[in-house]
């Protein structure tokens, strides 16, 4: 998950131009050329023309191959390690994993195609300060987001994070949607060994992570000091390094912004004949979508081999097209309990089992207003209307300010409560005991007559990222999201030093102006990440139960709301709890459908705006 969406739908109410920095000269000397098991990389150094602009610390290396080629027979294998130090490594340019084409956040498409990216795709990059090579720095290992189906490693610039805290960030891509996670007897039951994990995708992170260890010696990195970090899916793919126990002894640190722990069963996975209806796009789902399209059949026409065949050889592209038509994100499986890369008993329970514990100090972390990312998109809470002219952008309002701010409030909490408490939890029973949690709250938008920012967006989902890179990017909205000034600048100072002291030697605190108590199950000590006046340790007092007893008790909500609160506060960031929601409040939506219902309110919204969105 990323930025991807509400970006799009402010694109037209930006009032404001932006003006591009000034493109700074790329040199491309000798000494920056490293010698690699893939083979020797050119560090491009930046230099600028003109007294006015900063001077660049920072070397980097793009597009060296970590893996090889994940194509043909190699689709849906284990990634398999590169060792050809003869080659010469060119620079690919915006090169993605095979993904839904969007403009921001992920890969865009440059003839309007709806799908875009190759699976060619494992590459990652390197940004270090320029005198890596008479200093032994630590190193930041960055994991995209984006959903695991889409996002991209060139997205992001941590020139800013390399420059001011003297560290070394690496970024990757690795395999995405059903590319990435795939469980069908057709590929594993003719498939031994890693070969016959489900998690390719997770499987990608950790042969990054692998050659890291045989490498970045080479450009100033400490082997034996690397923090791995990530947001949203990316999170959730700190946590999965965390309970995998392929992933022992290849980091040392561990931060995980907004992240979640959901993960399937193999059968869910493969969901034969559509068994669980709860799924809707298992791979026996998307196989049968695949046949239909090209052939008319069905797999019972086809023995296991020929199956095989047609899903080696098929179009990537059409494929994944397949896999991510319709919005039903939240009902596709991806990481998978396939007993070799994620132990069988599921994420959340392997992150408390001790003998996949890696005892190391973790940071864990939700932002205060999770959902406006999505909420802020939807027609339901969100009127769009044109008081001038159509010659002007819309104007956005929220049409109940009470029940928006109530399901906000809610559902992010709710993020807080299983995607960092839970896990954090579990951590502490598998006997980890540097564990941190924070909230992210900085939400010092500006307004413009278009749209209320801080109360539509406030510190939505991905607005952390910014703070941590120093890149400020939000489309041509950005000067309202990240407004210049000192609740910027101080916001920036604040992350940076906490993320860069973290990395330098596990001490989050260093640079804070009190002491950031370890969390631990009975008082849920946490931080305030915000600005200098409000940055300050509090204890969570909010529990799923508290959370879902004010749902019932709020009056301003209807029986269905209610109903579909609950549904999306218990399927969402942990594993489907669909028992807890037939049991909520006496049994009280026991009989609702509450899928049934999202499907009809979208179709009405569509049948009157075109779409359920505000875009």
């Amino acid at each position: 998950m990323n930025r991807i969406l509400i970006t799009l739908v402010f694109l037209s109410i930006a009032s404001c131009a932006l003006f591009a920095p000034q493109e700074p000269v790329i040199e491309l000397l000798n000494k920056h050329k490293i010698a690699t098991n893939s083979g020797t990389v050119q560090g491009q150094f930046a230099s600028y023309n003109n007294d006015s602009s900063p001077a660049s610390t920072v070397v980097s290396w793009r597009d060296i191959p970590y893996a090889q080629p994940p194509v043909g027979e190699l689709r849906w294998r284990a990634p398999r390690a590169l060792q050809t130090p003869e080659a010469v490594i060119a620079t690919k340019g915006d090169i993605a994993c095979v993904q839904p084409a969007a403009e921001y956040g992920g890969a865009s498409a440059a003839n309007g195609e709806s799908v875009v990216g190759t699976e060619d795709c494992l590459y990652l990059d390197i940004s270090a300060p320029e005198d890596f090579n008479k200093t032994n720095y630590p190193v930041m290992f960055w994991i995209h987001g984006g959903g695991n189906t889409t996002g991209t490693k060139n997205y992001y610039d941590f020139t800013k994070l390399v420059d001011s805290q003297k560290v070394i960030v690496v970024t990757i891509n690795y395999r995405l949607g059903a590319l990435g996670w795939f469980t069908h007897p057709a590929i594993q039951g003719l498939q031994t060994g890693l070969d016959g994990a489900s998690n390719f995708g997770t499987l990608d992170i950790i042969q990054a992570l692998q050659w890291v260890q045989d490498n970045i010696a080479q450009f100033g990195g400490d082997a034996n000091n690397v923090t791995i970090f990530g947001e949203s899916a990316g999170g959730h793919n700190v946590y999965t390094m965390l309970a995998s126990p392929l992933a022992k002894g290849l980091f040392h640190k561990a931060i995980a912004q907004s992240g979640y722990t959901i993960s399937n069963s193999l059968e869910n996975a493969y969901n034969d004949k559509a068994a669980n209806s709860y799924v809707t796009k298992g791979s026996w789902q998307v196989i049968e979508d695949l046949l239909v399209k090209q052939q008319g059949s069905s797999q019972q026409s086809y023995s296991t081999e020929q199956l095989r065949r047609l899903l080696k050889y098929v179009d990537a592209r059409e494929f994944i097209g397949l896999y991510n038509r319709g919005d039903k994100i939240d009902y596709l499986p991806l990481t998978t309990a396939d007993g070799i890369v994620i132990p069988s008993e599921g994420l959340l329970a392997a992150l408390a089992d001790p003998q996949y514990a890696k005892d190391i100090p973790v940071i864990s972390g939700a932002n205060k207003d999770e959902v406006t990312l999505w909420l802020g998109l939807h027609r339901y809470f969100i009127d769009v209307g044109y008081p001038l002219t159509k010659l002007l952008p819309p104007r956005m309002t929220i049409k109940d300010p009470e029940l928006y701010s109530f399901w906000v409030r809610v559902r992010s909490q709710a993020w807080k409560a299983r995607g960092v408490d839970e896990p954090l939890d579990a951590l502490e029973l598998a006997g980890y005991e540097n564990l941190y949690a924070y909230r992210f709250d900085w939400d010092d938008q500006v307004k413009s007559f278009f749209a209320d920012f801080p109360n539509i967006i406030g510190a939505a989902h991905g607005t952390d990222i910014s703070f941590v890179t120093g890149d400020f990017k939000y489309g041509p909205i950005t000067s309202y999201i990240y407004p210049e000034g000192a609740e910027r600048d101080q916001m920036q100072r604040t992350v940076m030093n906490i993320w860069g002291d973290f990395a330098q030697s596990a001490t989050p605190d260093k640079s804070l102006p009190f002491q950031w108590q370890a969390y631990n199950s009975a008082d849920k000590a946490y931080v305030h990440l915000d600005k200098d006046e409000f940055l300050a340790l509090d204890f969570e007092t909010q529990t799923l139960d508290s959370l879902l007893a004010q749902v019932a008790g709020f009056s301003s909500a209807s029986y269905s709301e209610k109903c579909i609160l609950v549904w999306e506060t218990l399927i969402n960031i942990g594993d489907a709890d669909i028992p807890r929601y037939k049991d909520w409040n006496n049994g009280q939506c026991a009989k609702f459908d509450a899928r049934a219902e999202q499907d009809k309110i979208a179709a009405e919204l569509i049948r009157q705006y075109g779409t359920s969105s505000v875009l």
